[in-house]
């Protein structure tokens, strides 16, 4: 007959304390690989619409396009160096060339801002259910849009923390509002290049 073997005390303390540990590294693991996930996805967000604006200059030049340009590739070369150090993988791809003007009448994200939605007033919320990230750009608080024109005053609202920034319009994207560099870090969670949970007011 064969003896069935049995754990002593110290022996059992040993295998459940092993288990516990594997398991709390396997959570903090878990965790990380979701943080490091939010930031990249803010950052590949923050290209595309870098790459977008790029692409609508081109389909569409004017006097100062080529200095556009110029300025969005380098933001996008920053934004780059900061996807490298949070250990992002591979970048977005630069979305299709658009077609010059005459000959497409799609929607173009160069194109001049759009008439505000119809019934925007000061102090009502627009563009529910956007998503906000940076421009990348550097300078004091500002923020670009295509839905607005320059110099429309916007309070944007970051849900998730409940800090708050109103900046003006400064230039054109292709989004409702992306904020620089500066405007974002009023708003931001630490560490998060993404704000999915946004309220953006006309406020001015």
């Amino acid at each position: 007959m064969s003896r069935k073997r049995r754990l002593g005390t110290k022996q059992k303390i040993a295998l459940m304390t092993g288990a516990a540990t594997l398991a709390g590294g396997f959570a903090a693991a878990t965790m990380a690989s979701g943080h490091a996930s939010v930031v990249c996805d803010g950052l590949d967000q923050a290209i595309r619409n870098n790459q977008a604006f790029i692409a609508g200059q081109r389909a569409n030049p004017d006097a100062q396009s080529a200095a556009r340009i110029a300025n969005r590739e380098a933001v996008i070369q920053q934004i780059n160096v900061q996807r490298q150090a949070s250990g992002c993988g591979a970048a977005p791809g630069a979305p299709a060339a658009a077609a010059p003007a005459g000959q497409n009448q799609g929607q173009n994200a160069a194109q001049p801002p759009a008439a505000p939605p119809a019934g925007a007033v000061n102090g009502q919320v627009v563009c529910p259910g956007s998503t906000v990230t940076l421009s990348g750009e550097a300078g004091a608080p500002a923020a670009s849009s295509n839905q607005f024109p320059m110099g429309t005053r916007l309070k944007v609202t970051n849900l998730d923390n409940g800090t708050s920034t109103t900046v003006a319009v400064t230039s054109t994207s292709g989004s409702c509002v992306l904020l620089n560099n500066a405007a974002f870090e009023q708003v931001r969670e630490p560490g998060k290049f993404l704000i999915r949970k946004a309220r953006i007011e006309r406020v001015g």
